[in-house]
């Protein structure tokens, strides 16, 4: 007789026998999502330290990220289901369920974005510890923005309401930003130019029109570069990738040319001597191998000598050190030939 009071007593068009069994599956929802989150998901996470794949530690990072609103609701959204709703109710429910489920899924996927953009990172800073990730960070940050924005368009167009407005509206804005932030915007695209193209990287020495030195840091807008001088010189991203750039970094070996004359008085045999003592002078350095050494030409003043040697060796300093020894031992050599360098002068023939 009580059983049947309990089931023929209505409140807002349902049984309190109805609402009884619709709180036991609420209770029994919230029990299983509790044993889920706290059972299941702790040993998934144990599971994945001892496996070598990220697939697992992925699954993990995206289920964890899923927080206690979502488990009461979709309980809710369970037990409700066993009782009469307003419709409006109804729908107010189902909406909430979708915005809070796309936004844990968003967050979700924004951990496997973190972790996918971490890994690139660390592999880069392995391979060179000054290298500059800043494109990466805007590549990830973009990422997020487009997913949010996909997500609320999903959002909105789940809930009835007609996205192709708001789509067409996004894009006449975006042409507008696009006009706005045109300069800035190409030196952005620059900047992931450089970046997979790899023209250069930190630490090379690089030579742009008749500004030359290292580079510091490759940024988003601008690439900055420590010149000879001293001071540092920025240069935006478009501008150099509409420009030649020379750079030394992937230089093998440096060729050297250079020239140097000696008196109209010096004798033929001399002369050919000049050859061998430049050829005995340069390979007596290891890093340097000799290409040619010619009596090129009259000059106004002196019999000009043209020489060209290889330097195995990219450093600048050694460059420049190796070439001085070059110099040196070359005019040691011609003083104990008596062999004398020629300077400017200038002859004048009087005639009577």
């Amino acid at each position: 007789m009580e059983l049947d009071w309990f089931s023929d007593y209505f409140i807002f068009g349902n049984s309190l026998y109805s609402y009884a069994v619709a709180l036991a599956v609420f209770l029994l929802s919230m029990m299983v999502l509790k044993i889920f989150k706290y059972v299941v998901l702790k040993r998934m996470k144990k599971f994945s330290v001892r496996t070598r794949t990220e697939v697992d530690d992925l699954a993990v990072k995206f289920i964890g990220t899923i927080g206690w609103p979502f488990y009461v609701l979709l309980a809710a959204y369970i037990s409700f289901r066993f009782i009469a709703l307003p419709q409006t109710f109804s729908r107010v429910l189902h909406y909430a369920i979708l915005i809070l489920g796309t936004f844990y899924v968003v967050l979700g996927i924004q951990k496997i974005i973190d972790h996918g953009t971490k890994k690139i990172v660390a592999k880069h800073l392995k391979e060179n510890k000054d290298k500059d990730t800043s494109a990466i960070d805007l590549m990830k940050n973009i990422a997020k923005a487009v997913l949010w924005i996909i997500a609320v368009i999903l959002i909105l167009s789940n809930i009835g309401y007609n996205v192709s407005g708001l789509l067409a509206g996004l894009g006449i804005g975006g042409i507008a930003i696009a006009f706005a932030l045109q300069n800035v915007l190409s030196d952005m695209f620059a900047s992931f130019s450089i970046y997979f193209d790899k023209p250069f990287q930190i630490g090379d020495f690089i030579i742009i029109g008749n500004d030359m030195g290292t580079v510091k840091r490759v940024g988003i807008k601008s690439t900055r570069i420590q010149t000879l001088q001293g001071q540092e010189l920025i240069v935006s991203n478009k501008e150099l990738t509409e420009t030649r750039i020379n750079n030394y970094k992937k230089m093998e070996k440096r060729r050297v040319l250079f020239n140097f004359g000696v008196t109209y008085n010096t004798p033929v045999p001399k002369l050919r001597k000049i050859p061998g003592i430049v050829r005995q002078i340069v390979g007596s350095f290891k890093l340097a191998e000799l290409d040619r050494v010619h009596f090129r030409e009259f000059g106004n003043f002196s019999l000009n000598f043209e020489v060209v040697y290889y330097l195995n060796s990219k450093d600048y300093n050694v460059y420049m050190d190796t070439h001085q020894e070059i110099n040196l031992k070359l005019k040691k050599a011609f003083e104990n030939e008596k062999i004398e360098m020629a300077f400017p002068t200038q002859t004048i023939h009087l005639a009577k």
